[in-house]
């Protein structure tokens, strides 16, 4: 049987003045694709505490991270020897108050808002668009969103 991978994930996200719902994404290293910041699960620290990790190393994202899954998916990830592992990705809701303008991966990637829509049209993997998708009309309205967002 194959090795799978497992990953987390922040997806930082905000609500502008207007109200308008945007989502974070970041250039992956080597691919150049948008992609959501992710990582490995870390020893001794929770999956939701990995997940804020990334998101501040990866895009520079400070703020508040939510404990439910908002949702998960699948990808091929490849290694440092060409081989293919497939992994599982929880993504987490992030809810983001800054930006810092120097953090640890900004020469090695690029981070832009999307609306989800847009975000969803840019990634690769089928799983994490349709996730992206179900954020396009009231986002806030989403169970997972909308305990996250009565909590912070």
């Amino acid at each position: 049987m194959a090795k799978k991978g497992q990953q987390i994930a922040a997806l930082p996200m905000r609500w502008k003045k207007d109200g308008t719902f945007q989502v974070l994404m970041v250039t992956s290293r080597e691919t150049k694709r948008w992609v959501m910041p992710k990582g490995w699960t870390m020893d001794g620290k929770k999956p939701w505490k990995a997940a804020e990790i990334e998101a501040l190393e990866e895009a520079g994202a400070v703020g508040y991270i939510g404990r439910e899954v908002l949702g998960t998916y699948t990808y091929k990830k490849r290694m440092d020897d060409g081989s293919l592992l497939k992994c599982h990705v929880d993504v987490y809701p992030m809810v983001v108050e800054k930006l810092k303008s120097n953090w640890k991966e900004r020469k090695e990637r690029k981070r832009k808002w999307f609306s989800a829509k847009g975000a969803a049209k840019r990634v690769n993997e089928r799983q994490l668009s349709e996730l992206l998708r179900t954020l396009e009309k009231k986002p806030a309205k989403q169970p997972v969103i909308r305990e996250f967002l009565k909590a912070s």
